[in-house]
């Protein structure tokens, strides 16, 4: 294998990135017009996205270490200065073990120990205060104070058992800032970053000065890869694996975008996943990165409690993605702002559509749905997903029906039961979604909708499912409402199938063959 690049793969340590020649993609212009403005900001993107690393750049900036910016943009287009820079980083998770407050007391004094200040305060905004205004104080020049993952200590603590945590915390936090917008004049630069904007937090009434980046021009590709960056920076990876797999690098790049691009903040331009794009250059493989480095369980109750599983192509307002209620969690915002869904198109001035970002968190999102609602795991439902294709590939009707049985097996008879018809919808959605481009769920015709459509190379399926009802009523629909017309120009075989669901299984099913 040639010689390649240093992947920066979970390194979010400005200086050893730079010092042991690992890939950086250049973002010091975009940083740059952070300098130049207002200097207090907040910015929500999703997990995995470079949040940290930003900070850490703007941490090494702050401390004037020109040195590390050699050859980067920014490099001769500031005045290096030094700034006694407050770092809080919530991502490291000590606060569960010690308590919020307790853990914020602690980091206070590491940073007392790191400055050589001795902090007497002993109520937590007084503490705050008081370590703003003694660094300031000793290095005769105002502060920076960067806070990383703001949101853990709540997002941490969402499950329904621990809620009352992620309120007390909401309540600590709002003591943390309280002091920190009378201090103005004591700090030449403020950034908070987080996954998600909580309403009634209290902070955001604390620090109503902020500038909310989330959805700004400045910050549309501060974090991710631009087509370009992603062009030019991974230039020799991208030559190494389209030779390697023997496809054109028109083909690969291609595939590249349709797994890994499609976030959009407002921007005119998406960008790529950072996390997927350095583990795809890594392993060389299209695989789920991003997904599976963790879904937060909150969401995931949210969205099965409430059959939620078709959360593609919402239209919202910009408002309402703004922000939301810890008690009282909206899914569409969460979606958007943990990463699951992102801008597709404006529809009005302020109401866009929503969708998923690509095929890496598509396929995730409707395997983790499918097996929440069955029970089963990525082992099962995976190659499950395989042989369902094999079977209307040979047109083998007992194999589909079996396939689907197996489905339902695990799934307890007592939610079946009181559920019937919504876990049936929801399973033959995102089942037959997953199949991909083989199939269509729930289309929409000029008579009606269409339960599910799967195209082969040689025939097409049109099927209707009935619960609590017979296998003959459902062809009757289909023939009824002839859904079947609008495909007759193909010049497939169309076969229709009814097929009749009850308790935990289908019981019957009928197919009609119809020749062009």
């Amino acid at each position: 294998m040639e010689q390649l690049e240093k992947l920066p793969i979970g390194l979010q340590n400005f200086r050893e990135l730079r010092e042991n020649n690992f890939i950086y993609v250049d973002k010091t212009e975009k940083i740059f017009e952070l300098l130049e403005g207002a200097g207090y900001y907040f910015l929500s993107r999703p997990r995995r996205f470079g949040k940290s690393l930003l900070i850490d750049t703007l941490k090494q900036i702050f401390l004037g270490n020109k040195e590390l910016f050699e050859g980067l943009w920014i490099e001769n287009k500031i005045k290096w200065k030094y700034f006694p820079v407050i770092h809080f980083d919530f991502s490291k998770g000590d606060f569960k073990k010690k308590g919020l407050e307790q853990a914020m007391f602690d980091r206070i004094d590491e940073i007392g120990l790191q400055y050589d200040i001795i902090f007497k305060k002993t109520n937590l905004a007084d503490k705050v205060e008081e370590m703003i205004l003694l660094l300031s104080q000793k290095y005769q020049t105002q502060i920076v104070l960067l806070i990383d993952e703001y949101d853990k200590p709540i997002i941490d603590f969402l499950d329904d058992n621990e809620i009352e945590i992620a309120i007390k915390n909401r309540e600590i936090m709002k003591i943390f800032y309280s002091p920190i917008k009378s201090l103005d004049k004591y700090i030449r630069f403020f950034l908070m970053t987080g996954v998600s904007k909580f309403t009634k937090v209290s902070i955001f009434s604390e620090l109503n000065h902020l500038q909310d980046l989330t959805l700004h021009r400045i910050s549309e590709s501060l974090l991710g890869y631009t087509e370009k960056e992603l062009h030019h920076y991974f230039k020799n990876y991208i030559n190494f694996i389209a030779n390697e797999k023997n496809i054109p690098i028109i083909e690969l790049k291609k595939k590249i975008k349709e797994w890994y691009n499609g976030y959009n903040f407002r921007g005119k331009e998406s960008v790529y996943n950072p996390f997927s794009i350095l583990n795809f250059m890594s392993d060389r493989e299209f695989n789920n990165y991003w997904f599976e480095t963790g879904t937060p369980t909150f969401l995931v109750k949210v969205l099965t409690e409430n059959y939620l599983f078709d959360v593609d192509n919402i239209n919202i307002d910009l408002l309402s993605l703004g922000s939301f209620d810890i008690q009282n969690i909206d899914y569409v915002t969460v979606l958007f702002q943990t990463g699951y869904l992102t801008l597709k198109e404006q529809i009005e001035f302020d109401i866009f559509n929503l969708g998923y970002p690509n095929q890496e968190v598509k396929n995730a999102m409707l395997k983790l749905l499918l097996n929440e609602y069955t029970k089963n795991t990525n082992s099962f439902s995976s190659p499950l997903i395989i042989k369902l294709k094999k079977s209307f590939e040979k047109e083998d009707f007992e194999a589909m029906i079996t396939l689907f049985n197996s489905l339902f097996a695990k799934i307890p008879y007592q939610i079946f039961q009181t559920h019937l018809e919504s876990y049936y919808h929801s399973i033959i959605f995102l089942t037959f979604t997953l199949l991909g481009y083989y199939a269509e769920a729930e289309v929409s015709t000029s008579k009606g909708r269409i339960d599910v459509v799967v195209k082969t190379k040689k025939s097409i399926f049109i099927i209707e499912f009935k619960v609590k009802d017979t296998a003959e009523n459902a062809i009757a629909q289909i023939k009824k409402m002839e859904y079947y017309t609008k495909y007759k120009s193909e010049s497939k075989t169309i076969y229709l199938i009814g097929i009749a669901c009850n308790e935990k299984e289908i019981k019957d099913y009928l197919v009609e063959k119809i020749d062009n």
